[in-house]
């Protein structure tokens, strides 16, 4: 709610709130002073010493720093007690007050800053000689003077100290002001040690000023030694802050906070206002650029640092700093003064000779401090560490990325998709599925054989493209591997998920242009739901992989998961360790279907058809023991067992008198294999069979598969004299024109349509179609499915000349078929070198 309390520190102007007080608070006690004071002012040339003395005293010999306020370890006290004792209590106010500004004036600082820290002197100062006056005269350097001294001296450091504390509460809060009395004993000791100090100096001077020199002999010792302390406590804090550093951005890298432990360590080691972190677009990394600020727990997103000085350590892959105490690109100083910095370090990052971005630092904290020559070697040595860091980090973050993402689609992979459904599983809300949607992209093994794999590539990028737009926002949409592409999201219902399916894939249906080739991009679609067909991704996985296999054979490609394809798909799982033993054993049979003229009802020959009947299931459907041979390496013995049994019976055949050509239906597979036209010859030559009376049939999809793959086998078999059909004509996605540039004889129509044509005149048309223009590129026309007079009837109206069907015979076993040949073929049109006529079937 607005106006709940302070979101940020206030304006130093508030600052006079406090200096208010404390400059009335030191009028107040001089002019008590004075008025009690037999004797206020006095000793000026003693005086003029001692100021000289306090100035030099008040140079910091050792600094910390506490939030934004700077303090210094200075020896203040020891001149201050000297005062107290040997000049009048006013004139030790002025020349205390008047060091105070002596020293303030500098080092320049805001005029709010400046009043404060004289108003501070001076009621200090004030408050410590009002206290003198309420103690009886000081007389010797007794230990009644000490306890006077001690006391007047203390009183100066707790009013600065209440002061600042004061300062601090307002600006920035309780928890600043808390701090400075929390970080105060140190200082309070110091001052105490300074104290004592004074009063033996006092001592020695009470006894002969001649102690002097060694007392100036003995300080200068001290200060060397101080500096060195001071110099060695400063490079063991460095090593100890480089440590934690170190330590902290190696431990964050794994968790991907990299930037805030390095920037808020940097700022505090280089005791700087602002820490600032800056790395270019890079790849799918966007530009980063973040600041830590004193005073400020989180990170902000700008920058103190003026924009040229980075750009010029970008460019120049050279440290920039600018700064008081930095004698490199005085040129940009104009650009600090206009920011409003006192000064700044920039170090550009590096990986190898690359330069990955920059670390930077402005506002040395505290007024009269400043960055220095010697901070740069250390910030280049954090930077150099923060270097390799960031580069570990975004090694890391690519690992990741490359982990469970694809790298051809940068879509997620099968892995990320993996984890996305378990936790879409475990939160669905009730009255809702998760649907998972695998789309299997057509014909890629073609475009990869007959274009190379780099149009494959792009014909699987391409998919992936349209399939990220169309799909649902919220959608996650993958690459499960190879030509498949998963898309999962919470819907309503099962149906709602078969109907989006159907949606995308209309959606992402349309033609791709590679050059001169242009390309239909078609998909089948499985579709498996949570919680209907799996409670973890895992099973959905599985039977979205059965729906998809399935949809390939479904009108409009789309296919909902059922049990039944799970049992199906086990059952053939199953059978492949057995098709070799019935191959072995005999017990695959060849049954035959005749196929007959439609005109005038010859039989003009048969076709082969496998039939298995397992121990086991039963029978079992041509279409899963053909496809088991096909994925289990047995399809060329299952292939030859056929032709054998057809090329046999084709000679008995013939040896009675009954010369009848058999047709065998071979897989689309078959044609890739470039020995197997010779190995036909062989079966050929073996049986004795001329090649006319062999019909080999393969599926539309298999010869039509918009590539020249199968072409040359096709024309070898041809060559040879045997005739070629295309099977189940219709059911693809070839037109007639296709036809022209394949050798093949024959066209049979698929059943679908046969069927269809006394009740659809749209099936009517497409047969009428297929038949007319067949005709047209001499080519022979076999209807399927012919179980009706009506049906027969149509046919012969629009001139089919073969047909085979439930109406002439079912698919019969050899012994089976022999009888049928004497119940229905009608003796007395037997003659030497025609064919057996059939009856007429009222």
């Amino acid at each position: 709610m607005a106006g709940r309390g302070r979101t940020g520190p206030r304006s130093t102007e508030y600052a006079w709130l406090i200096t208010g007080p404390l400059a009335m608070l030191a009028v107040v006690c001089a002019t008590v002073v004075g008025l009690v004071a037999p004797e206020p002012f006095g000793e000026w040339p003693l005086a003029v010493l001692l100021l000289v003395a306090m100035v030099a005293a008040g140079m910091p010999v050792l600094n910390f720093t506490v939030r934004r306020q700077s303090i210094g370890m200075t020896l203040n006290e020891i001149p201050l007690v000297l005062a107290f004792f040997l000049v009048r209590p006013l004139t030790v106010v002025a020349i205390y007050t008047l060091s105070a500004i002596i020293t303030h004036l500098r080092h320049p600082s805001t005029a709010t800053k400046f009043w404060f820290n004289v108003a501070r002197a001076a009621a200090g100062s004030s408050l410590a000689v009002l206290v003198l006056q309420a103690f009886p005269p000081v007389q010797g350097v007794g230990p009644a003077t000490w306890l006077t001294l001690f006391v007047a001296a203390s009183m100066v450091n707790l009013v600065s100290l209440t002061a600042i504390a004061g300062v601090h509460t307002l600006l920035q809060g309780w928890q600043a002001g808390r701090e400075v009395f929390r970080k105060s004993p140190p200082g309070l000791l110091a001052a105490a040690i300074n104290i004592a100090c004074g009063m033996i100096v006092l001592i020695l001077i009470a006894a002969t000023w001649w102690s002097l020199l060694l007392l100036a002999v003995l300080v200068a010792a001290l200060a060397l030694v101080y500096r060195a302390y001071a110099q060695f406590f400063r490079q063991h804090r460095t090593l100890a802050d480089m440590y934690e550093l170190s330590r902290a951005v190696s431990e964050s890298g794994q968790y991907g906070t990299l930037p805030d432990a390095l920037l808020g360590r940097v700022r505090a080691l280089m005791q700087a206002e602002y820490a600032t972190l800056w790395l270019p677009a890079q790849g799918r990394h966007p530009e980063v650029l973040l600041t830590a600020r004193n005073d400020d727990p989180g990170l902000l997103d700008f920058a103190k640092t003026p924009a040229a000085l980075r750009e010029r350590a970008r460019d120049e892959g050279r440290t920039v700093a600018v700064g008081r105490g930095l004698m490199t690109d005085a040129d940009l100083r104009p650009a600090l003064s206009a920011e409003r910095v006192k000064d700044v370090i920039v170090i550009p990052l590096r990986s190898g000779q690359a330069v990955i971005g920059t670390l930077e630092v402005a506002n040395r904290l505290g007024d009269s401090n400043h960055f220095v020559r010697t901070d740069v070697p250390l910030f280049e040595t954090v930077a150099a560490h923060a270097a390799v860091a960031l580069e570990n980090s975004r090694l890391v973050d690519r690992l990741r990325h490359d982990a469970y993402h694809d790298a051809l689609t940068k879509l997620p992979n099968r892995r990320r998709i993996t984890g996305a459904l378990d936790e879409a599983v475990k939160i669905r809300a009730p009255g809702e599925v998760v649907a998972l949607l695998l789309f299997d992209v057509d014909r890629l093994r073609q475009v990869n054989e007959s274009l190379g794999h780099a149009a494959g590539d792009k014909v699987l990028a391409e998919v992936a493209d349209r399939l990220r737009a169309c799909a649902p926002s919220s959608a996650l949409v993958g690459r499960a591997g190879g030509d498949e592409f998963l898309v999962t999201l919470r819907l309503e219902s099962a149906e709602a998920a078969v109907e989006l399916a159907a949606q995308l894939r209309e959606q992402i249906r349309d033609e791709m242009v590679f050059d001169a080739l242009t390309l239909d991009v078609d998909t089948a679609v499985g579709v498996a739901v949570h919680p209907d067909h799996g409670s973890d991704a895992a099973s959905l996985l599985q039977r979205v992989d059965l729906a998809a296999t399935a949809a390939k054979s479904v009108p409009g490609s789309v296919q909902l998961f059922s049990p039944a394809l799970e049992s199906r798909s086990l059952r053939r799982l199953g059978l492949a360790g057995d098709l070799r033993r019935a191959l072995d054993d005999g017990e695959l049979k060849v049954y035959f279907q005749p196929k007959v003229t439609l005109r005038d009802r010859r039989l003009v020959g048969v076709e082969c058809l496998a039939r298995w009947e397992h121990p086991a299931h039963g029978s079992v459907a041509p279409e899963d023991f053909v496809a088991v041979a096909e994925h289990t390496g047995q399809l060329g013995r299952f292939t030859e067992f056929v032709l054998r049994e057809g090329l046999r019976r084709s000679r008995d055949w013939s040896h009675a008198g009954q010369p009848l050509s058999v047709a065998v239906n071979l897989s689309a597979r078959t044609l890739t294999d470039q020995h197997f036209p010779a190995r036909v010859q062989e079966l050929l030559d073996e049986y004795d069979v001329p090649p006319q009376r062999l019909t080999l049939e393969i599926k539309e999809a298999g010869v039509l598969d918009g590539t020249d793959r199968p072409i040359p086998t096709l024309r070898r078999l041809r060559d040879l004299g045997v005739r070629l059909s295309v099977d189940d004509f219709g059911t693809g996605d070839s037109s007639l024109a296709h036809l022209r540039r394949l050798p093949v004889h024959e066209v049979k129509v698929d059943r679908s349509f046969v069927q269809g044509m006394a009740t659809d005149p749209g099936d009517l048309a497409i047969v009428n179609a297929v038949v007319t223009l067949s005709q047209q590129f001499g080519l022979a026309v076999v209807a399927e499915g012919v179980e009706s007079e009506l049906t027969l009837e149509l046919l012969q109206d629009i001139g089919c000349e073969i047909g085979q069907g439930f109406l002439f015979s079912r698919p019969l076993p050899y012994e089976r078929l022999e009888a049928w040949f004497g119940a229905q073929v009608d003796p007395e049109t037997i003659s030497a070198g025609e064919l057996p006529r059939l009856r007429v079937v009222p």
